[in-house]
Order: C-alpha cells, then structure tokens, then sequence
C-alpha cells in the first residue's frame, strides 16, 4: 500500500512510499521516486545513545587490516585526483585513519565529524575531492547531505562514498546491515544514479560499497 501522506523521503522529498520491510526492531519504507530506504524518525536513537555506540568503535590508522578496508575506496580514488590535491574526510571520526592514509601520499587533507571534528568553517570551503566512508546510511537528512557535498566540491571534484548497496526486499529481509541501530538510510545502486541525475555528478561503482561520483 502507498503512503502519500507522511513521512516523506529524506532524500526527494517524496511522499510517495511503500512499507519495504520489517524486523523485530524497525519498519523500512523504500521511496518510489528514488528508491532510498529509510526507517521513520520514531526508531532513529537520540544523539547520545548514537555517539555512545561511535565510542566503541576502534579505527587504528596502523591496522593492517582497517587499512586494506579503506584502500578499496582510496585506490580508485587516487586515478581521478591530481597530485596535491585538497581533501575532505567528511565523518572522519575519532581516529582520521584515512586522512592520515592520503597524507602519506602527499594530499592535503581537512577534517570533518559531527561528534569528534565538529568545525562547521570546513564545510563553507571548497575542495578537489571529498571522501566519506561508511557515514551516509547514518545521517538523517541525506538531501543536506548531498547538497553539502555539492557545495563543498569544485568543479571536477571528486567525491568517494562507502557505504553498503541494498539490494532486493528478499536480500534486504536478511541483510546484517540494517541490524546496526545506527544504520538509517540505505542506498542502491538506482538511488546512487537517481542522485548523480539530481546533482548533476558522473557515478561510477567499484565492488559492493564503494562509490564515485564526479562533479
């Protein structure tokens, strides 16, 4: 059944819905114009029950193996981003683990967190590209999201996203993913090119969850 009244897309702004899935937990709406899913407001924690469960996570830049995971998206990065270029890690986190990594091969880099980097002054900057790894399924309102990243961008910017692909509603049923609490919105591969349509970007995808779009 369609729902046209309430609550809409955080993403279109559409109103027009369709119950995708539930667990035990939450209720998943999936939009019909763009196809995000996303659960209501009423299941979202508040901040310090999210930021508590940030607390606990342990991203060490000198883990071998929390490396290789950022690697899959700062190497297809690397072959759209001259050398020296200026970036933003967007939702860096405590431990600007990736930051830290283009550093090293010698791009200049600015920090962003809602919690940990909270400096609103990096966001009216301009930069050549933009990395965001695992970040867009937690925010709430991912249309300021994407016009943030629009606005942040040069022209021939870059911006790398990390984030799962929701696939089909029987995947989807049995997706860990959606498990984590903090887990709010969850993009496909035609919200991602809904997306580069809105904002006028060039996508690209590399695996499951890695994700380029070029202004």
């Amino acid at each position: 059944m369609v729902n046209k009244i309430s609550p809409s897309c955080p993403l279109c702004l559409s109103s027009n819905h369709f119950l995708f899935c539930t667990d035990k937990n939450r209720a998943y709406l999936r939009c019909h114009r763009c196809l995000l899913v996303y659960i209501e407001d009423k299941f979202i924690l508040s901040s310090e029950k999210e930021k508590a469960i940030y607390d606990l996570h342990e991203n060490d830049v000198n883990d071998a193996g929390y490396k290789k995971f950022l690697s899959r998206l700062t190497q297809p990065m690397e072959q759209f981003i001259p050398p020296e270029s200026h970036g933003l890690d967007f939702g860096c986190g405590p431990g600007p683990a990736l930051a830290k990594m283009m550093e090293a091969k010698g791009f200049k880099m600015s920090l962003y967190d809602l919690y940990y980097f909270p400096d609103k002054k990096k966001l009216e900057e301009k930069y050549d590209f933009i990395c965001s790894t695992e970040v867009a399924e937690h925010v709430k309102d991912s249309k300021s999201l994407f016009d943030t990243f629009n606005k942040c961008l040069k022209t021939n910017g870059v911006l790398g996203l990390m984030t799962k692909l929701a696939l089909d509603k029987e995947a989807f049923s049995k997706w860990h993913y959606k498990n984590d609490p903090t887990h709010i919105r969850f993009f496909s591969v035609e919200t991602f090119e809904w997306i580069a349509k809105q904002w006028n970007l060039n996508v690209q995808f590399f695996g499951n969850d890695v994700i380029i779009l070029r202004k």
